[in-house]
Formats: C-alpha cells, sequence, structure tokens
C-alpha cells in the first residue's frame, strides 16, 4: 500500500468553496492545490500532477468545459479524472460535454464531496 499523499487541484473562482473544500480535504490528508481561473490549465496541472481535479462550470476565463477539454486532450494529463461541479441544472449534459468523468451539483454537502472523490479515485 503507498502511502503517498493523494494531490488534488481544485478550479473555482468562488473563495468560499476553496476555502471549505481545502479545509475537509487536508484534514483527510490530501495536499490541496486552488485556482480561480483556468489559464494557463495545462501548465498549472503538469507542474502539480493530482490524483483528481473539480472543476466549476463558471470559472474565468476560459470556463470548465474548453478548460477539461483542454486537459483531456493533453496525453501526459487526460488520465486524471476530473468532477465537475456546477449549480445548473444541467450538469451532467455539461459534464458530459466537457469529458470530466463525473459531476458534484451545487450546493453539495461535504459527505457527497468525499463520495464523488472516492469514486474516481484509482486505488493504487
Amino acid at each position: 500500500m503507498n502511502n503517498k499523499t493523494k494531490k488534488i487541484v481544485i478550479f473555482d473562482d468562488d473563495e468560499d468553496i476553496l476555502s471549505i473544500c481545502s479545509y475537509i480535504l487536508e484534514e483527510q490528508g490530501w495536499e490541496v492545490h486552488t485556482f480561480t481561473d483556468c489559464n494557463n490549465i495545462v501548465e498549472k496541472v503538469s507542474g502539480i500532477s493530482p490524483d483528481v481535479i473539480l472543476m466549476d462550470n463558471w470559472i474565468p476565463d476560459a470556463g470548465g468545459i474548453i478548460a477539461t477539454q483542454t486537459l483531456k486532450k493533453d496525453d501526459q494529463l487526460k488520465n486524471i479524472p476530473v468532477v465537475y461541479f456546477s449549480a445548473n441544472s444541467d450538469i451532467q449534459l455539461l459534464a458530459d460535454h466537457a469529458g470530466a468523468e463525473t459531476y458534484l451539483a451545487k450546493p453539495f454537502d461535504l459527505e457527497e464531496l468525499e463520495r464523488v472523490i472516492k469514486t474516481v479515485l484509482v486505488n493504487d
């Protein structure tokens, strides 16, 4: 069993969501990286090599769909699971369109957050 710290990247322009998610996940032993925009996303994600990415639909500047598609087109990054989150009622369609592995509707509770992250983690 390997004990390396799991890394997660959260893209959201809402500082409250970032701080709540960071707090909860750090308590569980995650190394959390947050960004309030998705500019230069390939460089941002490559520099961290996270185990999971949480992607907000309304992230500046390009938006979550383009940001996720950009990651999924990159050979080095395409296998990192993306959890798409949004308050939009069409979230499943948005997540599918973006190419995300799964989605989480906002507002979400912390149990849901944990459950969704567990479902996409590759058991190593």
